[in-house]
């Protein structure tokens, strides 16, 4: 059995290979700061609705404010967790033989 290889080739991923590199990190903190930013409202407006729904018996709007704080704690779970789920799926990859 004959394998062909046409060429082999690498990837190395550095933020400083281009220009720019830096910057386009310092862009992904500050999107990320701003992300988390976001989630910190959403879960502060979702836990005041939540109690004001409840105070008030107000089914529809507890359920609301409820979501709202489940959604912006998972929204800042993934936030956090991004960089570690990139590098696995990254290093995964790279173990393909």
């Amino acid at each position: 059995m004959v394998v062909w290889h046409l060429a082999d080739v690498s990837l190395n991923p550095s933020v400083n290979a281009l220009p720019g590199g830096g910057t386009l990190q310092d862009l992904t903190n500050g999107l990320g700061a701003w992300a988390l930013i976001a989630a910190l409202a959403g879960l502060l407006i979702g836990a005041a609705a939540w109690a004001l729904g409840v105070h008030a018996q107000n089914f529809q709007q507890s359920m609301v404010g409820r979501r709202a704080v489940l959604v912006s704690g998972l929204a800042a779970l993934l936030i956090g967790a991004a960089p570690p789920i990139i590098n696995f799926f990254f290093h995964t990859g790279t173990n393909l033989h």
